[in-house]
């Protein structure tokens, strides 16, 4: 009866962990979703301003 109980235990605490686990992951993605997202918004903004800040007749950049 007792190791029923230690083995009915551990599954549970290591059912515990692994939903833990997983809201861990979810919450870095979530994260790093909201950065890209952010890093997308600036990037377009600087692509933008690129197009209205540019020299007449030539290209913005220097490649």
């Amino acid at each position: 009866m007792a190791s029923a109980l230690m083995k009915e235990g551990r599954v549970s605490v290591l059912a515990v962990l692994l939903f833990l686990l997983l809201v861990a992951i979810l919450f870095g993605l979530g994260v790093a979703v909201h950065l890209f997202w952010i890093i997308a918004i600036v990037a377009l903004a600087l692509w933008l301003l690129g197009f209205l800040f540019r020299p007449h007749g030539g290209r913005w950049y220097r490649w």
